[in-house]
């Protein structure tokens, strides 16, 4: 309260001393109206400062004297090739303002990379506050379950997403293929929950590399200039960044840990749903997508029955897991009406759950 007082005062002081001063010659109540609209726009100013970090405040203190140092730099050079005219006069302002203007801007949007915890005395306390960066791509926004992660609250830290990657992300929005355009649309759509998401902060950054053309590779050079971690599903990006030192959180990997591991010799009840590629074999599908192979069970097909699993492979692209129907053993199938969207033949992470459940597909995958 006693701040908006402050504020209000500061106002109504600045449209006072405009009223008696005149300037420009203005008429009386104009020379008042302009003041108080200088005095409230200094208000708005200091309250976009306030809620900078210390590190931008700097950063744009920085570049506003590196600019005014150049602006200075250039005025001279004005000054020797132009007359003095009310040209020359124009141009010199002009050039301040652009490059304090410049200098502000581009010091305040790099101050974050300033380490002001190894200055030690007041600075120190920045350490603490340092932020970690989680970048996305492509892929990770298609995929969707990114937004159920952020709405539990384990992912903490700030999310950014880059503009090359919505410009992307955009492209496929707008293909011509059907497919393409309705992931790209499914991923503007997670972008906008994120966004309503309270326990999440998201940031769009607008630092490109135009000598870098594959995006992959952008996110790398944005994840080491930020010192910050790329969240993807993809392979190939996952074993690059890597290379390069870059933390990655993929999340497929997150999934395959969070799921039941499966042990030989365990009874499991999957529904039959096609057969297989060897003879005799019957294939099911878990709640997650895991495909399951099961020997003699090709004439099972359609009906819920019970398995011995035999074994586990662990892929690339997650678990597939092997089982057994012994027909001799007692283990008779039973009806079991088929799912409403079966899966596809493609193996995908998982591990066995509740086999009441319906199986349902493998999450999408990112667009080329």
């Amino acid at each position: 309260m006693d701040v908006l007082l402050i504020r209000l005062l500061f106002v109504l002081i600045v449209g006072v001393i405009c009223f008696l001063i005149r300037p420009f010659n203005l008429a009386s109540n104009f020379a008042a109206a302009v003041g108080l609209l200088i005095g409230a726009a200094i208000i708005v100013f200091e309250w976009r400062l306030r809620a900078m970090s210390l590190k931008r405040l700097i950063g744009a203190a920085i570049g506003s004297v590196l600019g005014i140092i150049g602006a200075y730099l250039f005025a001279l050079v004005i000054r020797n090739s132009i007359p003095v005219s009310p040209t020359q006069s124009f141009l010199q302002i002009m050039v301040m303002m652009i490059m304090a203007y410049v200098g502000l801007a581009v010091g305040a949007n790099k101050g974050d990379l300033l380490n002001l915890a190894a200055l030690g005395g007041i600075f120190g306390g920045e350490k603490s506050g340092k932020k970690s960066y989680k970048i996305l791509d492509t892929s990770v926004i298609i995929d969707g379950r990114i937004a159920d992660i952020a709405e539990t609250g384990f992912l903490d830290g700030l999310i950014v997403i880059p503009q090359f990657v919505l410009r992307e992300l955009q492209l496929v929005a707008d293909s011509a293929d059907s497919l393409k355009r309705n992931r790209g649309r499914r991923g503007l759509d997670i972008l906008q929950r994120l966004q309503k998401t309270a326990s999440v902060q998201i940031q769009i950054v607008e630092d490109d590399f135009p000598s870098v053309r594959e995006v992959d590779m952008k996110l790398i050079e944005l994840a080491k200039l930020y010192e910050g971690k790329i969240l993807t599903n993809d392979f190939n990006l996952n074993k690059v960044a890597q290379l390069q030192g870059v933390a990655v959180l993929n999340i497929n990997e997150l999934a395959n840990s969070l799921k039941p591991i499966v042990l030989p010799g365990e009874i499991m009840r999957v529904f039959i749903l096609k057969e297989g590629k060897e003879y005799n074999q019957g294939v099911a599908y878990l709640d997650d997508g895991t495909m399951v192979v099961i020997d003699n069970a090709r004439k099972m097909i359609g009906k819920t029955i019970d398995i011995s699993v035999t074994s586990v492979l662990q892929t690339t692209a997650g678990k597939m897991i092997f089982g057994k129907w012994d027909e001799r053993g007692g283990h008779r199938g039973s009806p079991s009406p088929p799912p409403v969207a079966g899966p596809s033949a493609t193996a995908t992470s998982g591990s066995p759950s509740d086999p009441a459940k319906k199986p349902t597909p493998p999450a999408d995958r990112a667009a080329d």
